[in-house]
């Protein structure tokens, strides 16, 4: 009888540490299956989780909301300047600065960090955010368009599918918009201008709402784009009131961050063509012409064709 106990404590004890051995093996697979490596845009092999719920990326909340992620804090310079454009969808999500303070970011405990710009994690900053989360710096660069930008964050977040979808209601967008208004498109040219402490800037031909306007669109690129574009270093180039007196385009896409620039009060101003036959088409900051991203451009086409209309 004795024997017989022993026999079947051991057979027990055989079974539980087989189970255990096979928990835990369950258990390794499983927190395989809840993380991935994904290779960056600085070549760092990163460890994401296959669902974060805490992320943070800062100038890229636009693409964050377009794939139906809202992150824990959002861009701001100096908590002045923020994607106004974005309010609705951002509601009650704090601000961060642009240039991520170590200890905001640790402050707000993400699972994730999306790095905007290869700048951002110089000087060693990368591996102090990496100590706080995993930290995948997107892809980014003068060439890289928002299309290529926001295939890599669906990539990251498990949402390819959603970010196709993104790209192709965008390119239906685009291709009904430039069927439906060529009279109004063909041949026309166009030149867009920010103003702000009394300063003028022109985006370039290749670059942000220039890419959507004449790449995309098809509008003409008038001379003095050409000619800022072949110079320009970032989206927007400044420009003189000199030289833009010179601009002759059939229409002027003015965003205007300066209500009371006095050089709107300049007769070099008052007397632009598109500013003197009213094709001056005026936008404030809440809207997305500043930025970049599948938002902002579909409700840049939007203005466009309202002026159009």
């Amino acid at each position: 009888m004795k024997k017989h106990q022993k026999v079947t404590s051991a057979l027990v004890l055989l079974a539980s540490l087989l189970l255990i051995t096979a928990c835990s093996s369950n258990n390794k697979e499983t927190a395989k299956k809840e993380s991935r490596i994904l290779t960056d845009q600085l070549d760092h092999k990163v460890e994401i989780p296959n669902k974060p719920k805490r992320v943070i990326g800062s100038y890229l909340e636009d693409y964050l909301v377009a794939l139906g992620e809202k992150p824990v804090a959002q861009w701001t310079v100096g908590g002045g300047s923020r994607q106004d454009y974005l309010s609705k969808d951002l509601k009650d999500i704090p601000l961060i600065n642009y240039d991520l303070p170590y200890e905001d970011v640790l402050s707000y405990d993400p699972d994730l960090l999306l790095i905007e710009s290869n700048g951002l994690v110089e000087g060693g900053k990368y591996e102090k955010y990496a100590k706080i989360a995993p930290t995948y710096v997107v892809k980014n660069g003068e060439k890289v368009t928002w299309q290529a930008k926001l295939t890599d964050i669906a990539n990251v977040l498990n949402k390819q599918k959603k970010g196709e979808e993104v790209i192709n209601d965008y390119d239906k967008l685009v291709a009904e918009t430039k069927k439906n208004y060529t009279k109004k498109i063909e041949d026309k040219s166009i030149a867009v201008l920010w103003v702000t402490n009394n300063s003028a800037f022109m985006v370039a031909d290749t670059r942000s709402s220039g890419d959507l306007l004449y790449q995309q669109l098809g509008f003409k690129v008038p001379d003095l784009t050409k000619e800022i574009s072949e110079k320009a270093t970032s989206d927007w180039s400044a420009v003189s009131l000199e030289k833009l007196a010179q601009i002759n385009c059939d229409y002027l896409i003015l965003v205007n961050s300066d209500q009371g620039a006095a050089m709107f009060k300049d007769s070099l101003w008052q007397n632009i063509p598109a500013v003197k036959n009213g094709n001056l088409w005026e936008f404030g900051p809440e809207k997305s012409w500043l930025y970049n991203g599948p938002i902002a451009y579909r409700e840049m086409i939007e203005d466009i064709k309202s002026k159009l209309k």
